[in-house]
């Protein structure tokens, strides 16, 4: 290692340990013993161009261990990311600041995906590395490789312990995904001690029996031994593969290398002099990079941008000899591109016949298919049950990328992640499907999905006491409450062809917000009120004449239900609108014009009817209002005498308003 090599790696060192005990706040381990990898990766490995971060080309870096996120801050500042100062990372952790405590995208410009739950990045850079492959096989002619860039994902120990990574990377080999290239930072320590304590596996032999090629670097500050393992990496084109780079938590810091100490707290001012001591570093002033280094890190990036504009060069020429392709690029490219499904009667078409909302869905997807070249997805190994096979569009596999029907296998939680990933990669819209009940397994991701404005669609069907007789075990109840808590995350649960309709043009036209579409096994009546309204996420479907006294609000296969019981209570004399709320999120983003018009404060008589939790429905009930809904887990038996069993009947439901007692 030359000279400035060696000072520019030791200014990452001393950028994140200054930032870290500043903020007195911080995890100094990773930066400090990856920093030789960091720098290798980001200098001589990766083609990106600061200049421009969202090059559609450029090699995806996501830093899978994200409490080390100053060796990303340190880097993206070194290189002239975004303007990244070191004022930004003076302001590491503090409220405000570019530099928060783990990487967030769409933050801070140069950062790929949102990372902190660990074992999620990988799961993302599987995604991604997807996305590549797929892409590849779309858009590249002979001589024009216009897509050809390697996904990076660097992590640690406790990476590689969560599910998540297992997960991921048995698909990923089982893919042969080779532009796949995972840098797994060997330490030996987490955060209680020695790796020993409950993690001595051979994370290696795991590997290969997924399908990867591994290699072994012995030294993580020698950047010629991690070079040459990522060139290893490249060549092989069968295999993604796994580098295991064995590294010294700490790195550098004679009190704290080695130690657990060195994970999650600042090193301390005293260490962090000795640090500068054992680094030769001659500078005592915090935050200081020589001159030489800043040169040093902008001569690269002005050879990255060069790398860019010769593939500007060869995009153009395939431009000129393929305008087709480019047409295709854009319709690719284009966020928007979806939003013609609003003038599209044929989308929109009534139906006339009682069917299944998962049903309804995969004839959405099959129409969706042509009008969205780019609609990429799949299920966990539950297609046939959730309906989401794309008919003739082929299945992505390692023989055949240029499928886009993807098979997860039953890897609910990796799949949240690996969808993500697809949509952070850009040019290709994802969709990712289980039970709804299984929910559960995609929770973490799909909340990471909404924290990072991934718009991300989830396809969950079995949507209640409906699945009947697989039992309490496959019934969701509390899942709904749950995802309807999440912020920035869109939750529909149609109540027929129309709404779910609206429901896939509302997650297939959202730039920033995921959705999911909660869809029945049983058949469900086509609603004669039901219509595009639905958009609006809550509408009246059945209003009654003159000031109603009553409404009834109901979701996906209650409103029909809903509808029944007004039908009851109308030939008692009651004035009863029902108001269909297929979307809560969306109806709350409403104006209060809007929803005082559905849910007029003066009507306090109020009953939602949902066959799920009720936890969440006094919002709109208020505190006279009750609701019809589950309070406990289902039972294995049929759907309709579950129905009949847990009070979902037109007795129930009249009972329940006139149970209610308005002062």
């Amino acid at each position: 290692m030359n000279q400035i090599d060696n000072l520019s790696i030791n200014s990452i060192r001393i950028l994140s340990a200054d930032a870290i005990q500043k903020a007195n706040s911080g995890h100094p381990g990773l930066p400090l013993g990856c920093a030789a990898i960091g720098y290798e990766v980001w200098a001589n490995q990766m083609n990106h161009n600061p200049a421009n971060p969202g090059w559609a080309n450029r090699d995806r870096f996501v830093l899978s261990g994200g409490h080390g996120s100053m060796l990303l801050y340190s880097l993206l500042h070194l290189f002239g990311y975004g303007g990244l100062s070191k004022e930004d990372l003076m302001n590491f952790r503090q409220l405000g600041s570019r530099t928060p405590g783990h990487p967030e995208f769409g933050h801070t410009v140069g950062v790929e995906a949102t990372t902190g739950p660990l074992g999620a990045g990988m799961a993302m850079a599987v995604g991604m590395a997807m996305a590549e492959a797929h892409l590849e096989s779309v858009f590249n002619k002979d001589d024009y490789p216009v897509v050809d860039h390697f996904t990076y994902v660097l992590g640690g120990d406790g990476c590689m312990m969560e599910g998540i990574s297992s997960e991921a990377f048995s698909l990923a080999g089982t893919l042969g995904l080779s532009k796949l290239i995972v840098l797994y930072d060997s330490n030996r320590i987490s955060i209680e001690g020695s790796t020993d304590i409950a993690f001595c596996e051979n994370v290696e032999e795991r590997m290969r029996a997924f399908g990867f090629q591994t290699i072994t670097v012995e030294n993580g500050n020698d950047t010629g031994a991690i070079g040459m393992a990522i060139e290893a990496a490249k060549r092989d084109t069968a295999r993604p593969s796994f580098i295991t780079i064995k590294t010294q938590i700490g790195y550098g810091c004679p009190a704290k290398q080695g130690k657990a100490s060195a994970h999650g707290e600042p090193l301390g001012a005293e260490n962090v002099k000795a640090l500068r001591e054992t680094l030769e570093w001659p500078y005592e002033e915090p935050f200081y990079v020589p001159d030489e280094v800043y040169k040093h890190f902008a001569a690269i990036a002005e050879e990255k941008a060069e790398t860019e504009a010769a593939w500007n060069v060869m995009f153009a020429a395939y431009c000129e000899e393929y305008p087709e392709m480019e047409e295709l690029w854009n319709r690719y490219y284009d966020v928007h591109a979806a939003e013609v499904l609003d003038q599209d009667g044929q989308f929109w078409k009534r139906q006339e016949k009682a069917e299944a909302t998962r049903s309804i869905s995969g004839s959405v997807i099959n129409y969706l298919k042509d009008v969205m070249p780019n609609l990429f997805g799949g299920s966990a190994d539950l297609a046939p049950s959730n309906k989401t096979a794309m008919s003739g569009a082929g299945d992505f596999s390692k023989e055949d990328r240029s499928g886009r029907n993807l098979h997860f296998g039953v890897r609910e939680l990796a799949m949240a992640a690996i969808g993500n990933g697809i949509m952070l990669h850009g040019g290709l819209r994802a969709y990712v499907s289980t039970f709804f009940v299984f929910s559960d397994y995609c929770k973490p991701m799909a909340r990471l999905s909404a924290l990072m404005g991934t718009p991300l669609t989830y396809v969950f069907t079995h949507d209640s006491i409906g699945v009947g007789e697989d039992g309490p075990t496959h019934e969701p109840v509390e899942q709904m409450a749950a995802l309807r808590a999440m912020p920035n995350f869109h939750v529909f649960r149609p109540c027929d062809a129309t709404e779910t309709q609206a429901a896939w043009y509302s997650a297939v036209t959202s730039e920033h917000t995921p959705t999911a579409l909660v869809l029945t096994r049983q058949n469900l009546e086509p609603m004669a009120g039901s219509s595009r309204e639905a958009l609006k996420g809550g509408y009246i479907i059945d209003d009654c004449d003159g000031t109603p006294d009553t409404i009834l609000i109901a979701t996906g296969s209650e409103v029909a239900l809903a509808v029944k019981a007004k039908e009851a209570l109308a030939a008692e004399g009651m004035n009863v609108r029902v108001v269909s709320m297929p979307c809560t999120d969306l109806f709350e983003e409403q104006s209060a014009e809007y929803k005082e018009s559905v849910l007029p404060k003066t009507v306090r008589r109020r009953v939602a009817v949902e066959a799920l939790s009720g936890f969440g429905w006094e919002r709109y009930t208020g505190l006279d209002g009750k609701t019809v809904t589950m309070d406990g887990f289902g039972a294995s038996g049929p759907a309709p005498q579950l129905f009949e069993k847990f009070g979902f009947t037109v007795e129930n439901v009249v009972a329940a308003v006139k149970g209610i007692q308005i002062n």
